[in-house]
């Protein structure tokens, strides 16, 4: 087989191309409120294949909850996909939370970072900062199903709103709510590098 010139392969008469690098896509997008994170949905509720430009495979790289907002990484990479999402590859995702209620007390918050054990397992430690008006800066790097909103729930706190502002080395930035924007060679990269993938 000549390696400079492989075959054509034609699916009803129409030639189909190899994918490449060059075809993937990497996108961030600023999730709304009350907006699913799927292509579709059976009850008809807004999903982000609305938000998404038409005639491309496109899909986001985990979720966001229905109620949760901010940073969702969109791609055609697989491969990509598949690292930032497995554990072991250890990508931060960083929350801005607001709870209603009381603080967490010194002792409260000591326990929230070192971990604790919800019904599906011990947490991983995380980090915990305390911001203005019942608001912490929270970042993981699990992803499991309502993390967030469980790990303050087990403290007896309720999440009034939950926003990603980052993704690994990738930040919401000014990104409004419902914008999609084509990430920066330097952002691609920086994105690649941070899954172990060559850029």
């Amino acid at each position: 087989m000549d390696a400079d010139n492989p075959p054509a392969i034609k699916v009803n008469g129409r030639l189909i191309q190899p994918p490449g690098e060059e075809d993937c896509r990497f996108y961030a997008f600023n999730k709304p409120l009350l907006v699913v994170t799927t292509m579709k949905d059976e009850r008809g509720r807004k999903t982000i294949a609305d938000f998404l430009p038409p005639g491309r495979r496109l899909y986001p790289v985990g979720r966001l909850d229905y109620d949760s907002t901010g940073l969702l990484i969109i791609t055609n990479h697989g491969e990509l996909t598949n690292r930032l999402l497995h554990p072991s590859f250890k990508v931060d995702k960083e929350y801005i939370v607001k709870i209603s209620g009381e603080v967490l007390s010194p002792a409260e918050a000591a326990q929230f970072s070192r971990g604790l054990e919800l019904d599906d397992g011990l947490t991983s430690p995380c980090q915990l900062k305390k911001l203005p008006d019942n608001t912490y800066s929270v970042t993981i790097r699990e992803g499991r199903k309502r993390q967030v909103r469980r790990m303050f729930a087990f403290m007896g706190r309720k999440v009034v709103s939950l926003h990603r502002i980052r993704f690994g080395p990738l930040k919401i930035g000014n990104l409004k709510a419902g914008e999609l924007r084509e990430l920066s060679s330097e952002e691609k990269a920086a994105l690649l590098s941070s899954a172990g993938l060559p850029i």
